[in-house]
């Protein structure tokens, strides 16, 4: 696919990913409604009336291409998909059944095992971001729509960094200080990818955890706007493994952190 078809695709989604998160909204002042997973992972009815939305919106804009969604995936069955759209629908449920803001709504098309296009809601935050192809990522807010570079808004000389736990362990904080690290902050779901494509915060870490419907959409939209996104060790990440595991993962700005 061309740019032109990524953005057509994309921004269709547009209007569906709004709808979804007034409708997570509504249903978490309502009071959710709460089941355990297989894996005995928690889902509410949030979950899956957001899932529902974007997959039948993403059927209609590209009916031909397989969708694999954290809520209706076989873990049984090998993923053996190199085009494919991954979905998750509600990405940090156990904030979001807990009543707070940083929860995600995700979806992003893998083309060839690479993220093409991305969309990320964060409705609590009224902020949508999403991207597609090269230097193509942009953040709405306040019905303002504003392209996404990475620019540096953190305080010259200081590194802000992100990972997944309040106090994360001394490799990951190592990691953390050999790009200069200054100060830190637990963020858990997609959206540390958002505000580092915004240049709010400048760096992540994390070991092994995720899957790929966790990262794709993120992944889409921080590296169109300039970041650098690979495994801790420098390796690229790659799609279509056959468990949709993801590796550890480490999200930079840019090659240069602190100016």
């Amino acid at each position: 696919m061309n740019n032109e078809e990524l953005r057509k695709i994309v921004e269709g989604l547009i209007d569906s990913t709004n709808i979804a998160g007034s409708k997570s909204v509504e249903l978490q002042k309502k009071g959710l409604k709460i089941t355990v997973k297989p894996d005995k992972s928690p889902v509410s009815n949030g979950d899956l009336e957001v899932d529902k939305i974007l997959t039948e919106r993403i059927k209609k804009l590209t009916p031909n291409i397989h969708i694999v969604s954290e809520e209706t995936v076989d873990m049984t069955k090998k993923n053996t998909l190199s085009t494919y759209w991954l979905i998750d629908p509600i990405d940090g449920t156990k904030e979001y059944i807990a009543g707070k803001d940083h929860y995600t709504l995700n979806a992003a098309l893998i083309i060839n095992k690479i993220p093409a296009l991305g969309i990320i809601g964060v409705p609590k935050k009224n902020r949508l971001f999403y991207s597609y192809g090269k230097n193509n990522s942009f953040m709405i807010e306040n019905e303002k729509k504003i392209k996404l570079t990475c620019q540096k808004k953190t305080p010259e000389k200081e590194v802000h960094a992100l990972s997944n736990e309040v106090n994360p362990s001394q490799d990951i904080i190592d990691k953390l200080k050999e790009f200069g690290m200054t100060s830190y902050k637990k963020l858990s779901c997609s959206y540390k990818y958002c505000v580092i494509a915004a240049g709010e915060f400048d760096i992540y870490a994390d070991k092994v955890r995720a899957k790929e419907w966790d990262d794709a959409a993120g992944q889409a939209i921080a590296e169109s706007a300039g970041a650098i996104v690979t495994t801790l060790d420098g390796k690229k990440f790659i799609y279509g493994k056959e468990d949709y595991r993801n590796p550890t993962i480490l999200i930079r700005r840019s090659k240069t952190l602190d100016a």
